[in-house]
C-alpha cells in the first residue's frame, strides 16, 4: 500500500498515480494511446449512458460513419483540414500496396458526414437532420496524458442540419445546457461555466463555439464539452442543398457538438483527494462495497450477501468483497483509492448487535446503522454524497475565481495558476495573445449573453466589449 504523491505540491504525479493505482487506464504500446481498464471503462459506460439518454430525449438518433475518410473529401473544407493538419494521421498503404489516395483517420467527422448528407437532403421536408454517433477519433498528440489528451480517444459527436441559422444556434445552446451542463453537474457533480469561445479559440471552421468549462483541483480549467455553430459553409463545400418552402434552392445550416472520455479525467481531478478517487455515486461502478469480516464458521458472509441483495433490489450497484487472500485493511485502502462512495464493514460483533458500520468516502465519516434500517439510510447517504460533492466543487471554484480591473494583479494571478480570472476585454486578438505570452493562460470563455462589461479592457485600457474568463488549462 504505497502513499500517493502529494496532491498539493505535485498534482501531475498524483493524477498519474491515481489513474494507475485505481486501475483506470494505462499506456499502450502505441505512443499517446491508452488501454482503458475495467474500472475506468465502467465509469465511461455510466457517463455514456447518461449522455446518450439525454441526447435521445432531445430528438436525436444514433448512427455510425466510417473511421477512414478520403483525403480529398477532408480537403474540401479548407478551414477544417488546415485546423487539424498537425494532428492528422494518414493511411497510405493497405493490402500490400500503396493506395491511390491516402485515407485520413478521422480526427472529427464533419467532412465524411456532410459528404453523405448530400444524398440525404433534397427538400425542406428532409430537415432537420438530428444525428449523433459514438466513435473513436485520432489526433496525433505530442504531449499525451491519460484520459486528458491521448492520440486515440472515445467520444460522441453530433452533426445536425437545419433550415435556418436560428434553429442551428438553438441546437447548439440546447445541447450545451440540457445535455452537457446537465450531465456534468447532475451526474459528474462537476460545476461548469457556460460560455462562448473567442475567435482564436474556436473550433476550426466554426462561426461560433459554445463551451462548458470546469475548474480542476489544481485550479486549471478543463474544457468539458463544446457545441459549434458552423453556418452553411459545410453544406456549400459538400454540395448539400434543398428546395425550400419558397421553391428556391437553399443550403442548410450546420451544428456539431462533442464530449469525450476526457470527462473521466475531469471526474478524477475535480473530486480526488490525498487517498485517491472520490466518485460521485451516479458514475461509481460500485456505489456500495460490503466487506465481510468473519471468523471461520460465522454467518457474516451470508448476512452480507442478503444485505447486498436488498440493496441491488433498490437499483444500487453493490459489490461484496469476500476475497479471502486479501486482508480487510488492504480492501479498505483499495476501495478508498478506487473511490467507492460507501463502504460497509460487517463483522461478527456487528452482526451480534444487528448493525453494520457505514463509512463515507467523501468525508471519511463512520456510523453504526441498524441492519433493518440500512437500505433506507444508504439511499439517503448516496444522495447526500452526490449533492455534497457538487456543492464542494462549486465552492472551490468560487473561492478561486477573482474579478480584476488591474492588469498587473491579473497577470500575477494567472502566472501563479490561481484559478479563473474574470475581466473586461476589448475583443482584440493582440490583447488575448499578450496575456497568453505572459502567463500561458487563455480565454476559456466569454459570457453567453453579449453584454457590454462597462469597464475598460484589462490589457490595453480601450473600451471593453466582452467579459472574459481567463485561466491556465489542460
Amino acid at each position: 500500500m504505497s502513499r500517493l504523491p502529494d496532491i498539493e505540491t505535485d498534482f501531475p504525479a498524483w493524477y498519474a498515480e491515481v489513474v494507475r493505482g485505481a486501475e483506470l487506464a494505462e499506456h499502450s504500446s502505441v505512443r499517446g494511446s491508452m488501454v482503458i481498464r475495467a474500472h475506468g471503462y465502467a465509469i465511461w459506460e455510466l457517463l455514456q449512458r447518461a449522455l446518450d439518454g439525454r441526447i435521445k430525449a432531445t430528438g436525436h438518433e444514433n448512427v455510425y460513419f466510417p473511421l477512414l475518410v478520403p483525403r480529398s473529401v477532408m480537403a474540401r473544407e479548407t478551414d477544417l483540414i488546415e485546423g487539424f493538419s498537425p494532428e492528422v494521421a494518414l493511411v497510405t498503404e493497405a493490402g500490400g500496396s500503396v493506395l491511390e489516395e491516402p485515407l485520413v483517420v478521422r480526427p472529427t467527422s464533419e467532412a465524411t458526414i456532410w459528404n453523405t448528407y448530400a444524398g440525404w437532403v433534397q427538400s425542406h421536408r428532409d430537415l432537420p437532420l438530428l444525428y449523433n454517433q459514438w466513435a473513436n477519433v485520432v489526433r496525433w498528440e505530442l504531449r499525451p496524458r491519460l484520459f486528458l489528451r491521448t492520440t486515440e480517444f472515445l467520444w460522441q459527436e453530433g452533426h445536425t442540419a437545419h433550415e435556418t441559422e436560428d434553429e442551428a444556434i438553438a441546437e447548439c445552446l440546447q445541447i450545451l445546457e440540457h445535455v452537457y451542463a446537465d450531465v456534468q453537474e447532475s451526474v459528474l457533480a462537476m460545476p461548469v461555466l457556460r460560455g462562448r469561445k473567442s475567435p482564436r479559440e474556436r473550433f476550426a471552421a466554426a462561426r461560433e463555439t459554445y463551451t462548458t468549462e470546469a475548474m480542476m483541483r489544481d485550479r486549471k480549467a478543463l474544457q468539458a464539452g463544446t457545441s459549434h455553430y458552423l453556418g452553411d459553409e459545410f453544406a456549400k463545400a459538400y454540395g448539400v442543398s434543398y428546395t425550400g418552402r419558397d421553391g428556391q434552392e437553399h443550403h442548410p445550416f450546420a451544428a456539431s457538438w462533442g464530449a469525450s472520455s476526457r470527462l473521466v479525467g475531469g471526474v478524477i481531478m475535480t473530486h480526488g483527494d490525498q487517498r485517491g478517487l472520490r466518485l460521485p455515486p451516479a458514475v461509481a461502478p460500485q456505489q456500495v462495497v460490503i466487506v465481510p469480516i468473519a471468523r471461520e464458521g460465522s454467518s457474516v458472509r451470508e448476512a452480507a450477501e442478503e444485505l447486498a441483495g436488498e440493496l441491488r433490489g433498490r437499483g444500487l450497484r453493490v459489490k461484496v468483497d469476500a476475497r479471502e487472500h486479501v486482508r480487510p485493511g488492504a480492501k479498505f485502502f483499495e476501495w478508498e483509492l478506487k473511490g467507492a462512495p460507501l463502504r460497509l464493514e460487517l463483522g461478527d460483533r456487528d452482526l451480534a448487535t444487528g448493525s453494520v458500520t457505514v463509512v463515507r468516502r467523501d468525508t471519511g465519516g463512520r456510523d453504526q446503522v441498524r441492519l433493518p434500517e440500512a437500505a433506507d439510510r444508504i439511499g439517503v447517504l448516496l444522495d447526500e454524497i452526490q449533492r455534497g460533492l457538487l456543492a464542494e466543487a462549486r465552492a472551490f471554484r468560487d473561492r478561486h475565481t477573482s474579478r480584476f480591473d488591474d492588469r498587473p494583479a491579473m497577470m500575477e494571478f494567472l502566472q501563479a495558476g490561481e484559478g479563473f480570472a474574470v475581466a473586461a476585454w476589448c475583443g482584440s486578438a493582440d490583447c488575448e495573445a499578450e496575456v497568453k505570452a505572459e502567463t500561458s493562460a487563455t480565454i476559456r470563455c466569454l459570457t453567453l449573453e453579449r453584454k457590454h462589461p462597462g469597464a475598460p479592457c484589462i490589457v490595453c485600457g480601450r473600451a471593453g466589449t466582452e467579459t472574459a474568463t481567463w485561466a491556465q488549462a489542460y
